[in-house]
């Protein structure tokens, strides 16, 4: 009787079992046909969404068929914000009229809202895309929501809205630089400048107050501003900053006097090169051996001799060979006292193969 109540019971789980693997199967089948169908249909949208944008660059707006089934599709929220991504997406792609026309399909469709939505969101993936589509949409009136997200504790969402404020307003969109305490990145640097094409007049004091910031990535960029437009007269303050205490800002306050050279600028290098950290001095011996100014030999001669780093007597040698001391470099290479690591240098400066 035991034996026969056991039987029953095990039987009994199996058919639970049995029944149960049943059941996920059924659900990740089901679950898999609405993913199949959800891809096709996405599919499907993205072939109608290309065809309306190819149709609005190729043609003139005149000449474009009236499509209500596109008009249907667009009240629908999952296709707008497909259509959304789809024109952001392209507009990064074309230039000139394309652009325009790409623009054009925003306000056409309303689209605007959409991407104001996502401003009020809490996940900064959507508030940063949000940020991102109002920008490309030139949405200028979204100019004040945006900027209270300059200071957002997320980096994505500020880099984003800094790089919206620039491309929206301009030169008056570094506003930020005022206040940031955050590092701007070498990229976040590029994209900002890329956005400024002129600097208005009367902006002396707003730039000579970028220099003095305590924050070193504003620095470095307000440098890289004054050698994309040639600010000359800025070439004092820049001068003054080698000895600043970032190595960094030295390093591009170099490049910057570089850019915006005098005929005092090799000469002020070599009589503060003894005071500069390493980095500093390989990037003035790089100055100099572009600028092929004889004025430099004599420096390059005794760190090429006394140098204790090998990236200096590199350079020197290079500089050396470029300003047409060949003759010199050949001579230290017979000199006996020469150390072995010294001949190679000049032989690698002279170009000569070494085996």
């Amino acid at each position: 009787m035991l034996l026969t109540t056991s039987v029953h019971f095990l039987f009994l789980v199996f058919l639970g079992m049995l029944s149960l693997v049943l059941v996920l199967i059924i659900i990740v089948l089901f679950y898999s046909l609405l993913q199949y169908k959800e891809s096709m249909r996405v599919s499907g949208w993205l072939k109608i969404i290309d065809a309306r944008i190819s149709e609005a660059i190729v043609y003139d707006e005149q000449e474009l068929s009236s499509d209500d089934h596109f008009k249907k599709l667009v009240d629908h929220s999952s296709f707008r914000n497909l259509f959304l991504n789809k024109l952001v997406d392209s507009e990064k792609k074309f230039s000139g009229s394309a652009k325009e026309r790409i623009k054009d399909l925003f306000k056409q469709y309303g689209l605007h809202r959409e991407a104001l939505n996502k401003l009020e969101q809490k996940k900064t993936y959507l508030i940063a895309g949000g940020i991102q589509e109002l920008t490309v949409m030139d949405s200028k009136d979204a100019v004040p929501k945006i900027a209270s997200f300059l200071s957002h504790p997320s980096e994505q969402v500020y880099q984003e809205a800094q790089y919206a404020m620039v491309s929206l307003k301009g030169f008056e969109g570094l506003g930020f630089l005022n206040t940031a305490t955050g590092k701007i990145s070498e990229w976040q640097q590029l994209r900002l400048l890329l956005s400024v094409t002129k600097i208005p007049e009367n902006s002396e004091a707003t730039i000579e107050s970028w220099l003095k910031s305590t924050n070193a990535s504003v620095v470095i960029f307000t440098l890289k501003l004054l050698r994309k437009f040639q600010l000359l007269s800025f070439y004092p303050m820049v001068f003054s900053l080698m000895d600043h205490s970032s190595v960094e800002v030295r390093v591009q306050a170099v490049q910057t006097l570089l850019s915006l050279e005098n005929s005092l600028t090799i000469l002020q290098f070599i009589e503060i090169y003894p005071d500069q950290p390493v980095e500093v001095q390989l990037e003035i011996l790089r100055v100099m051996k572009s600028s092929k100014d004889k004025a430099c030999n004599g420096l390059l001669k005794e760190e090429l001799k006394n140098s204790n780093i090998s990236g200096i007597k590199a350079l020197a040698a290079e500089a050396l060979f470029l300003l047409g001391e060949q003759e010199y470099l050949q001579q230290l290479t017979k000199d006996e006292t020469s150390s072995e690591e010294l001949i190679q240098i000049i032989k690698y400066a002279l170009q000569e193969k070494i085996c």
